[in-house]
């Protein structure tokens, strides 16, 4: 296949049982350049069929095969005639559905384990992470089941074991069948990447199509295609994904789109600034800016309860871009940076067994009164891969590696009721924070990081003289996909710096702590 095809031919469906890895089975795929979708595992076979995949993957999931009323796949997907990788309960399931049988095992298997293969196969042959004393090889793999295949469907046959799991792997080569046990995804699993590429490349034959090159000229095709004539608004904040959706539409429509930029009095340091020269004055991009500190800040007064606060921030912003929008002529479109996991999230299944994670403001989420068509360019994408397209389309790295920043801004880091003093504190105090990562080389390798401001105040000595002055405390984590993360191990000298210059630069503040909570149990964001 060319590479001025269409990068969405060769394509794997992925079947969610509800596991919390199902988004690392995608992304890994994505990586290897071929670009896959996910549907929940009772998705119509209509709607399987259309898709016309060169491959699916069953994930793993939280429930039981032993049980009747559990989840199982539409026993047609393993008539399409098209390779199938089923993972942990994706595995027991296909072995169940097919005439093998499933039992709860004596002892279960949860984090890292040995596996050996014992057959060649296409999927595991030749990988390994050491030899045995025979000279055997041996995967180091991540487990997580409580089940396990005891009896092998007709024309399988097992491909590997481990000391729990006489059958942790399970293949059918002329069916182009195959299972694993463990969890190939995650990193944890040595070798996990190279069985998805052999799956995805060598089994199913995608030839790896979907790059960043491939991917924006298909989606120029596709709005231009879209949006004729029409002009397109966008609410530009700065962040990754509306900045590159700005890029991106520029490129497609020029003049036909027009920004807005709200400030809200809950930006970052800098921000206005940053935005004006980085897309009126680099890209020749046409933005209405808007200064509305003083409304946010009214319509917050008094108010503490953070679901409030990001009520009232996201209502003031619909009527002050609405206002803004009603002032420009033809416009029929309303931009957003809708991203595919805010896609996955909202995404319900057809029997209600899988949970919601969530229903994502973008989503959906278009005001009635506005009256416009919803244009969401990026919703097949995940974060890496905005991020790569935000870099081959010119955007500065600045702006498209810099850390995720709330909706409701510094609104959501005040703790309590905000104010403009209390903004302005916080803004020179996470500013500093920043500056220093950004000096010791610690920006790029930290996943987030911000300060946040404490209402209450805390003894301290000014001079000679005692003083009750506010409590900044600093937040930075680690993590892959932010569902879960670990704080970051600072260095202390890096800490001792970002609190002495806090404490002497920023006024009324006297006391600078650091966050070491992990997610969970904690949150990322404070509030």
């Amino acid at each position: 296949m060319s590479h001025t095809s269409d990068p969405h031919v060769q394509r794997i469906l992925i079947l969610d049982f509800g596991s919390q890895y199902t988004q690392l089975i995608a992304r890994g795929i994505r990586e290897l350049n071929v670009y896959c979708e996910i549907l929940p595992f009772d998705a119509d076979i209509g709607r399987i069929k259309a898709f016309n995949p060169a491959g699916i993957v069953l994930s793993g999931g939280p429930a039981t095969v032993t049980e009747s009323d559990t989840p199982r796949a539409d026993d047609e997907i393993f008539n399409l005639d098209c390779p199938v990788l089923g993972i942990c309960y994706g595995m027991q399931t296909m072995a169940a559905q097919l005439g093998g049988e499933v039992e709860t095992a004596k002892q279960r298997e949860y984090g890292f384990a040995e596996v050996r293969p014992i057959s060649t196969s296409p999927l595991i042959d030749g990988l390994h992470d050491r030899l045995d004393a025979d000279g055997a090889g041996v995967l180091k793999v991540w487990m997580s089941h409580g089940d396990r295949v005891n009896t092998l469907p007709e024309g399988f046959r097992v491909l590997a074991v481990s000391e729990n799991a006489p059958i942790a792997a399970i293949g059918n080569p002329d069916r182009r069948f195959f299972g694993v046990q463990f969890h190939p995804e995650v990193t944890h699993t040595n070798q996990g990447r190279a069985m998805m590429k052999r799956f995805v490349r060598d089994i199913c034959g995608c030839t790896g199509d979907w790059t960043p090159a491939n991917i924006i000229d298909g989606l120029l095709s596709r709005v231009t295609d879209e949006v004729g004539s029409d002009g397109v608004v966008l609410g530009l904040s700065g962040g990754v994904d509306s900045s590159v959706v700005a890029a991106l539409l520029h490129r497609a429509i020029g003049d036909q789109l027009t920004c807005i930029f709200v400030d809200n009095g809950l930006l970052r340091q800098g921000e206005v600034k940053q935005v004006m020269e980085t897309f009126k004055d680099g890209f020749g991009i046409r933005i209405v800016q808007v200064d509305a500190s003083e409304r946010f800040l009214e319509a917050l007064s008094g108010i503490v309860d953070p679901e409030h606060k990001r009520r009232v921030i996201g209502s003031v912003f619909v009527d002050v871009f609405q206002e803004e929008a009603d002032k420009i002529e033809n416009i029929c479109w309303l931009a957003q940076g809708t991203i595919y996991p805010d896609v996955i999230e909202s995404a319900g299944t057809n029997t209600g067994k899988a949970r919601v994670i969530k229903s994502h403001h973008n989503v959906g989420g278009i005001p009635d009164t506005l009256k416009l068509q919803l244009l969401e360019p990026l919703r097949e994408l995940f974060k890496d891969e905005v991020r790569a397209v935000g870099v081959a389309l010119g955007l500065p790295k600045s702006i498209v590696y810099r850390h995720p920043f709330p909706g409701p801004g510094l609104g959501v880091r005040i703790l309590g009721e905000v104010r403009q003093e209390y903004a302005d504190i916080l803004r020179q105090a996470d500013a500093i924070f920043l500056d220093e990562l950004r000096r010791s080389d610690l920006y790029d390798s930290t996943s987030q990081a911000f300060a946040v401001f404490l209402p209450v105040r805390s003894v301290g000595v000014v001079g000679d003289n005692r003083s009750y002055e506010f409590v900044i405390s600093l937040r930075a984590v680690e993590t892959t996909d932010f569902m879960t993360a670990d704080w970051k191990r600072l260095p202390y000298e890096v800490l001792a710096r970002v609190s002495t210059r806090i404490i002497n630069e920023v006024r009324s503040v006297s006391r600078v702590t650091y966050d070491i909570s992990s997610k969970p149990p904690a949150t990322i964001e404070w509030e």
